[in-house]
């Protein structure tokens, strides 16, 4: 019986090792996954190309359904998008480190039900949202090392997890994985050379270790629980308040169509002191006042314009031709000076009367 038992493992190994598909594809220098891959390939190498993983990329990956392990490490890949590995269920290792992913969104890893094995060392990652780890359910070895991680809260019973090489700020926001590692059965890796990079009289403590006082952290949170409310009450009294003024401003129109009537005519008055300002000569022949010396005409002409001028006036019934002319002597009185020049009554002062 254990002879046929044993039999029987030989053949399940044989044909496992038989299902197994290897495709090397690594230095290539591809910058998109080739299309042209086998489909029951279950390992991928694709190591020191120029992959991005953009939206072609993911598109080609779902049809990788039987791939167990995937090896994307050495490229160009700076942002892990939602379900970008969705289809791959079967897939128990995943290799990106050393790209320069800077962002991994909550749902990047969705789908991956199987995976045991996660490297994400050597890049970029200044922030790790804990529940993008915690949907992974089966993963056993994480490694976060050298990245720009300050914080990292994480809820998960991993069996080994590499953190060295960040920046690790060891103040209340790091407690929580301090707790968690110290609990935990978790082993961490390299853990004497994991230390506090902030505050700096802690920066030879390991991570693990760091006196961080729990009282402190909790005293903040008491605090910051009471001001609260407070704040929260200024927030809704300057929204109220902002409310009534909206209601007791003017119309929108009606305001609208004051500052035009005020801008029309800032504009206006504007317009007429730069006219003044430019062009001076319009208003100096208003303001100003020419004396002019009037034509001497001979008697000939006088006699015949002084003729037209009388009879130009309208007869005036019982009147009689001495009338006529008394009228026209108090009209038409004209004083000729010795030099022959009409005297001009507005001049009064003697001396400008002699020079003319």
């Amino acid at each position: 019986g254990s002879k046929i038992i044993c039999n029987f493992l030989c053949l399940y190994c044989f044909s496992l090792s038989l299902q197994q598909v290897t495709c090397e594809e690594s230095a290539k220098n591809y910058s998109s996954i080739p299309t042209s891959l086998s489909k029951n390939v279950t390992k991928l190498y694709l190591s020191n190309n120029n992959i991005t993983l953009n939206d072609t990329d993911k598109k080609v990956l779902q049809l990788f359904i039987n791939l167990t392990e995937l090896y994307l490490n050495e490229n160009a890949i700076t942002v892990l998008h939602n379900n970008t590995f969705c289809n791959l269920s079967e897939l128990t290792i995943l290799d990106i480190s050393s790209n320069y992913i800077s962002t991994i969104e909550q749902a990047a890893f969705k789908g991956l039900n199987q995976l045991s094995i996660l490297y994400l060392n050597h890049n970029k990652i200044s922030q790790l949202d804990s529940d993008t780890i915690t949907s992974l359910k089966k993963l056993m070895i994480l490694s976060l090392q050298d990245n720009l991680l300050k914080y990292f809260d994480v809820k998960a019973s991993f069996k080994l997890i590499t953190l060295n090489g960040n920046p690790w700020n060891c103040s209340c926001g790091l407690l929580s994985l301090q707790k968690w590692l110290n609990a935990s059965n978790v082993t961490m890796e390299h853990e004497n050379d994991t230390l506090c990079a902030y505050p700096d009289v802690w920066n030879k403590s390991s991570i693990k270790t760091a006196p961080i006082q729990k009282a402190d952290c909790d005293s903040r949170r008491g605090s910051i629980a009471i001001t609260t409310p407070s704040t929260s009450a200024i927030l809704t009294s300057s929204l109220n308040s902002s409310n009534n003024n909206i209601r007791s401003s003017p119309p929108l129109g009606k305001t609208w169509v004051f500052l035009l009537g005020v801008l029309v005519f800032v504009l206006s008055t504007s317009l007429l002191i730069f006219i003044a300002i430019k062009f001076p000569l319009w208003y100096v022949y208003l303001i100003s006042y020419n004396h002019r010396r009037l034509k001497e005409y001979e008697p000939e002409m006088f006699d015949k314009e002084f003729t037209t001028d009388l009879s130009t006036f309208p007869s005036i019934s019982n009147t009689n031709e001495q009338d006529s002319i008394a009228v026209f002597e108090q009209t038409h009185t004209f004083v000729l000076d010795e030099d022959g020049f009409i005297e001009d009554k507005y001049i009064d002062d003697p001396g400008l009367t002699e020079e003319v």
